[in-house]
């Protein structure tokens, strides 16, 4: 099930973003710039503002939160700032569940293009963008250690 994010989701979204970024950070930076209390109390602040602004989705499976995506909007386009699955629900449908989801809402709000960072190490995200039509920002292709991604929002055909 997909749904809106409300501020009783905080504790658990916090929780599985460090989770899954220590599965791509971990031996590619140090731990404290992606692991720890510190690191927990910044992620929740941030979350709990995109949760303020309405902008979460949560994805769950069997009553528990098993993934989540985040976006912001600006002019006229939208940036995926975050999605994340738990590592034991990978391969599992949720990611496209959410991704599909954030879809539907930035189509509903007519918007064309989406941006997103991915960090250049992590293959597994490299290939689920690609897969979903996401490619390289011709633009502006990098931007530090992340690869800058842009999809052409496709209108459903009525």
């Amino acid at each position: 099930m997909i749904r809106a994010a409300t501020p009783d989701d905080l504790d658990a979204i916090a929780a599985l973003h460090l989770e899954a970024r220590s599965t791509y950070y971990r031996g590619h930076l140090a731990d404290d710039d992606f692991a720890g209390p510190e690191e927990l109390a910044r992620s929740r602040d941030g979350w709990s503002r995109a949760v303020e602004r309405g902008d979460v989705l949560c994805a769950e499976r069997d009553g528990e939160l098993g993934g989540v995506a985040a976006y912001r909007r600006g002019d006229g386009a939208v940036t995926l700032t975050q999605l994340h699955v738990r590592p034991d629900h990978w391969r599992s449908g949720l990611g496209t569940a959410l991704h599909a989801a954030c879809l539907d809402v930035w189509r509903a709000e007519g918007i064309a293009t989406a941006r997103l960072l991915v960090f250049e190490k992590n293959e597994r995200a490299r290939a689920f963008y690609a897969s979903r039509g996401w490619i390289q920002d011709p633009d502006t292709p990098r931007s530090g250690t992340h690869l800058v991604l842009r999809l052409t929002v496709v209108p459903v055909a009525e």
